[in-house]
């Protein structure tokens, strides 16, 4: 997929930017007090430098202000760093690291203007450590029980991609009172870590501090750290929609048992039986099933209606008792959009109301996206990558101008030609992109349809699936579904 975002670039706290009022005591009781640095709540400061020795440099800059001390060590010594972190955690200030045990290098140097910017009148060493400064070495006072002592009334929350690489960060943050969250093993986006998510939540009116390497490829912190504050997670955590989620959803349109399942029952009926379809997932999938809807809210016409486009549009109150049951009941919602001879980005504007809301995600059924001399049932639609990113780029604007979690963005398709120019697909972060294989009929065919589908598929793309009670020969049962449709989809439709 191509991808069309800019990395979001944000300013590392610098010396003498945003001081706190309030400090935490180190060095001489009569001495002055380390600062913590402060900053309004919708700072993100983003520590992802390659190099461990220059992140701890970097947390310490965005974490204090002023420092009467420091701790040193060389990163490549782990017993020193560790040594290190206990000290720098009871006197309340930095652990710097330098990288290697030689003096010298250009990571000696940074340490040093480190404790120039501080203000710092000693350092400890822990281990080889020789730097060309003017401050003092000496050992560390202890002052973590000293009368006195005072802490910034917000300190920031610290979010670490891996302790042990930035053990020196992380010992930095303690020291300046922070909460020190750490992702799971292998995630590099905390949209995707429920842990993270809870701690950005309760902690929304503080600045955040992401610290690790693997940040580096996180495309728009701002938008990430915001989002999580919101609190806003699927039912078994966290927000991105496709990582490490299924999902069995009913399809069809309110009112309407032709056009699938969902249209057979009211909104609490319908999650009822959404949540027993799922539950029968349960066993068979090796990843958590999230029972969901997919609510066809424009519905092709064979009348061109009293704007010609072939499409009857549901006015949104008419959809509003299913996204708020489906809320009520954690289920994520995605809108269907079927445009006749309209567009697709014209529809979508007119459910904004409701894909503002979190959880509300929507879909585009290129079958019913005609041409002007089209009309529905007589030929199959297509639709234009273009078309597409027009609608992507202006659901990932929704996204992130609103602060809502990530979306899904589903795409239907069961020919090639329904989706021209499929590789040209925008990628954004703010969506998970799934191509949903809606084909009916033999099993042999929809496998055929499913495999060829693949082929030259956009690179990060999701997969959905399937099943019709009725066109079905025969539909597969859940058993079948996991076994024999491979790779596993994240999202099974049933119609």
């Amino acid at each position: 997929m191509r991808s069309r975002s800019v990395r979001l670039a944000i300013a590392l706290t610098t010396a003498g930017l945003l001081f706190g009022a309030a400090g935490c005591t180190g060095g001489d009781v009569s001495g002055p007090r380390a600062t913590l640095a402060a900053a309004s709540s919708d700072t993100v400061t983003v520590v992802d430098q390659p190099d461990a020795a220059e992140r701890a440099v970097r947390a310490s800059r965005a974490l204090f202000a002023t420092a009467p001390g420091a701790v040193v060590a060389p990163g490549d010594d782990t017993d020193a760093v560790n040594t290190a972190a206990e000290t720098a955690v009871r006197a309340h200030v930095p652990l710097l690291v330098t990288t290697s045990s030689r003096a010298g290098n250009a990571s000696d140097a940074r340490v040093a203007r480190e404790l120039d910017r501080l203000g710092a009148r000693w350092y400890q060493a822990e281990g080889d450590v020789s730097l060309d400064t003017d401050v003092e070495q000496r050992e560390a006072p202890d002052r973590a029980g000293a009368p006195g002592a005072s802490r910034a009334s917000r300190p920031a929350t610290v979010v670490v991609a891996d302790r042990r690489s930035d053990r020196a960060a992380v010992a930095t943050a303690r020291a300046a009172g922070a909460r020190v969250v750490s992702m799971p093993s292998g995630v590099t986006d905390p949209a995707a870590a429920p842990d993270v998510v809870t701690a950005l939540h309760d902690r929304a009116d503080h600045p955040t501090v992401l610290v690790g390497r693997a940040f580096d490829a996180l495309p728009d912190p701002g938008w990430t750290v915001r989002a999580a504050e919101g609190g806003w997670q699927l039912p078994h955590g966290g927000q991105r929609p496709f990582d490490g989620h299924r999902y069995v959803a009913l399809y069809g349109a309110p009112g309407t048992p032709a056009l699938g399942v969902l249209g057979e029952q009211g909104p609490d009926a319908t999650v009822r039986r959404a949540t027993a379809m799922a539950h029968r997932y349960d066993a068979v999938s090796d990843e958590p099933v999230t029972p969901a809807m997919e609510v066809i809210a424009t519905v092709a016409a064979g009348a061109p209606g009293s704007d010609g486009d072939y499409s009857t549009e549901l006015p949104v109150s008419e959809l509003e008792p299913y996204v708020d049951a489906a809320h009520d009941a954690g289920m994520p919602v995605i809108l269907d959009l079927q445009p006749g001879r309209s567009d697709f980005l014209s529809q979508a504007r007119r459910y904004e109301s409701l894909l503002s809301k979190p959880g509300v995600w929507l879909a585009l059924d290129p079958e019913w996206r005609l041409t002007e001399d089209q009309v529905p049932l007589q030929q199959i639609g297509s639709v234009s990558a273009a078309e597409v990113n027009r609608v992507s780029d202006w659901l990932a604007d929704l996204v992130r101008t609103e602060g809502l979690p990530p979306k899904a963005l589903v795409l239907h398709q069961f020919r090639s030609a329904m989706v021209q120019d499929r590789s040209s697909l925008d990628e954004h972060p703010e969506l998970d992109l799934l191509v949903h294989v809606d084909g009916q009929g033999s099993q042999p065919d929809k496998q055929s349809t499913w495999n060829a589908l693949h082929e030259d598929a956009p690179a990060g793309v999701h997969w959905g699936w399937k099943n019709f009670f009725d066109e079905d020969q025969p539909m597969l049962t859940p058993e079948q579904t996991m076994r024999d449709v491979q790779p596993s989809p994240a999202l099974i439709t049933y119609q």
